[in-house]
């Protein structure tokens, strides 16, 4: 019998791991401006704290085609273990967080309704969603702490200004308490704070009190007669945490159909049960203050689609953004203080530009373009974290599989190049950071200049993650155990018969004709690594290798060399240093130069006291293991395997091959004899070429 759960030692572990305690900070405002003075930063406006959270994860520098990149790591989603994670949008979000950083010293982007701009499944909503979450857990921590106020009349004191029998009435959109602070003060109080502070920041009181909060400020003003110490006396500061679920902090907007949109939606509305109470529509303590800008104060407010927005959300909209004041009915503008994000796709953008009506929400607005990803390696991170090891059960994925998938999705985002010797894989390889002959850093920054839509257009990865999830439903069905690339490629081409995004034929075509290209580099691929895993015998790469040396040496310095057997000198062995230049393409006119070069590489190393090693020189390795493999394929006869008629000693060495396979490559079983049939098939049928 199953012993029971011990749900008491859960919940304490959990609390442990909670915001304390002491984080739940309660006080007096001579408490909270006394927090203020030790550490200003709490008085921050919601620019300078999400530019904060995201510095503060901290950053990365490398350099990208000779251009300095800041990575930010906020953005990898570590704490969620990288659910949220963003790849391959350096450059885009570098671009965002310089605008949060002009924003949070008050250059003027703080003016402006920030825009993410791409194709569908660009991750737009994926930054939006990370940005929320980190204000929620950043909100938790104490450097991203931050307070608001609510009004307390435990006595019954104030004539019923906070409503009847109401004895706690919280700042309804969560206002920073320094705003308590009448205007002719606030300089006073704020050079008080600022002085003999630290680094940078200085405490700025910067807005109005909410209609309701102005009400209750004013109406105890008048019952004391003036007296500010007492007014203050029913203000109790206390912690605020930002949360989406809650409504507090994060406002989220997303327009409906156009006839039922109601602008009431972002800036509150009547509640029509209070106003018999308070006797008035236009008493501020009968308004809900709720709509989706009051709750995203001192926070973030995402508009999902935001030009879908009707014309007057669009009203309300600038103001809040180059104002930082929305209308409410009947009562005047108010003040907020948070950031705004929208994110639209590109046929809406399009609108937005030939529709002369929207020129002030042009004007308004910083365009940021999330474009698809264009660099293979972090295609591929983007499909690793849904399809591994550990959410697969059962079945596996061979080597390459999910490779093959995103290298198609990349080539159909590049434009075709300029250039007439460069094909659009070749491109793809030189943006993944391979050097190819005659192309320098410098050539891909302006393959990268002269184009105008990459990335723009194109496959998304979200018709990727669909067929890939399809290939692993059919391989469980068909008890196969190991989805292949075959399996992939064969749904990603039958699911463009039905896509809903490309009704053109001639880019289907074209389409179809790109998974061809990914299929012969596929081929390449596993023919190469069966290749090495032949030719992988240590022993006799080495001895090739010192063999290849000694009569290059021999012929740059105009010497013979000594026959281990017969004893004699003899001419290099021009056929054999041939036999091994050849397989990497270096032509009769070019040998003298590639020798040399090899014989200086190994000076050099015997200048640092370094000794060679084949594996140091890339091309060399290659062209020695593809010689190694000419010598012992016929002796292998893997082409038995079609047949699957094999002898005892065959098999022993093609066992040895498959093991191997498993061992240098990341094959399992299964995956690791499908490759060596489908290689065996092309040697069957003659089709081998050396690259």
């Amino acid at each position: 019998m199953s012993s029971s759960i011990n749900f008491k030692n859960i919940v304490e572990k959990w609390q442990s791991n909670s915001p304390s305690v002491a984080a739940h900070w309660s006080g007096t405002f001579q408490d909270y401006l006394d927090l203020v003075k030790a550490n200003p930063k709490i008085s921050r406006n919601a620019y300078q704290r999400l530019f904060d959270m995201v510095v503060e994860s901290g950053t990365e520098e490398y350099i990208d085609f000779k251009k300095q990149i800041i990575r930010y790591k906020f953005f990898d989603d570590a704490d969620n273990g990288g659910k949220d994670a963003v790849f391959g949008l350096d450059v885009q979000l570098m671009k965002l967080v310089n605008v949060l950083k002009a924003a949070a010293l008050g250059y003027g982007t703080e003016k402006r309704v920030i825009l993410l701009h791409g194709p569908v499944g660009s991750a737009k909503s994926t930054i939006c969603r990370r940005l929320k979450k980190g204000l929620e857990n950043y909100s938790r921590t104490d450097q991203g702490a931050l307070f608001t106020f609510e009004w307390v009349d435990e006595t019954g004191k104030t004539d019923h200004l906070l409503g009847k029998d109401v004895k706690v009435f919280p700042s309804p959109m969560n206002e920073e308490p320094l705003l308590l602070i009448p205007e002719e003060m606030r300089q006073q109080i704020c050079d008080e704070i600022n002085r003999s502070q630290e680094g940078d920041f200085r405490v700025k009181i910067v807005g109005e009190l909410c209609p309701p909060s102005r009400f209750i400020f004013k109406g105890l003003m008048e019952r004391y007669n003036g007296d500010l110490m007492k007014v203050l006396s029913h203000v109790r500061v206390k912690r605020l945490f930002i949360s989406e679920a809650d409504r507090v902090g994060i406002g989220t907007f997303q327009p409906k159909d156009e006839k039922n949109q109601d602008s009431t939606e972002l800036t509150g509305d009547i509640n029509y049960r209070k106003i018999a109470e308070y006797g008035s529509d236009s008493d501020p303590r009968a308004f809900n203050f709720d709509g989706e800008f009051n709750v995203a104060n001192r926070g973030l407010i995402e508009f999902v689609e935001v030009l879908k927005l009707d014309v007057a959300f669009l009203y309300d909209l600038l103001g809040a953004s180059q104002e930082h004041r929305v209308k409410p009915k009947k009562f005047a503008q108010t003040h907020i203080d948070e950031v705004i994000i929208g994110h639209t796709n590109e046929p809406e953008y399009r609108k937005l530009q030939d529709n002369e009506f929207m020129e002030a929400l042009r004007d308004r607005t910083v365009k940021i373009d999330i474009p698809y990803i264009t660099r293979l390696k972090e295609e591929i991170n983007i499909y690793k974290k849904d399809f591994n090891s550990q959410r697969l059960r059962g079945i596996s994925i061979a080597p390459h599989t999910i490779e093959v998938a995103a290298m198609w999705a990349i080539l159909t985002r590049l434009e075709k190049p300029k250039k007439a010797n460069l094909t659009r894989l070749q491109k793809l390889k030189l943006y993944n950071g391979k050097t190819l002959a005659n192309f320098t850093e410098d050539n891909v920054k302006e393959l990268r200049k002269e184009t105008t839509r990459e990335g723009l257009d194109g496959i998304s990865p979200r018709y990727i993650q669909d067929k890939l999830s399809n290939a692993l439903v059919m391989a469980q069905q068909m008890n196969k155990g190991s989805v292949n690339p075959f399996m992939v490629m064969n749904e990603l081409e039958s699911g463009l018969k039905h896509h809903s995004l490309i009704s053109n034929e001639e880019l289907k075509q074209e389409y179809k004709e790109l998974l061809s290209v990914v299929k012969q580099e596929y081929e390449e691929i596993i023919k190469s690594e069966v290749q090495r895993a032949i030719s992988a015998d240590e022993g006799a790469l080495q001895r090739l290798c010192g063999n290849y040396i000694d009569n290059v040496k021999a012929y740059t310095q105009k010497e013979k060399v000594r026959n281990p057997y017969t004893g004699y000198d003899e001419e290099p062995d021009e056929r054999l240093m041939r036999a091994i230049e050849e397989k990497i393409e270096i032509p009769e006119s070019r040998k003298d130069d590639f020798r040399r070069e090899v014989m200086n590489y190994i000076g050099a190393l015997a200048i640092d006291g370094k000794k060679f090693n084949y594996k140091m020189n890339e091309r060399l390795h290659k062209a020695l293991e593809l010689k190694l493999f000419e010598d012992q394929k016929d002796s292998i006869k893997l082409t038995s395997l079609v047949s699957s008629v094999a002898d005892k000693d065959t098999q022993e060495k093609i066992d040895i091959v498959k093991s191997r396979l498993i061992k240098d490559f990341g094959y399992d079983e299964i995956s690791a004899t499908d490759v060596l049939h489908y290689v065996a098939s092309i040697f069957a049928r003659g089709d081998v070429k050396n690259k």
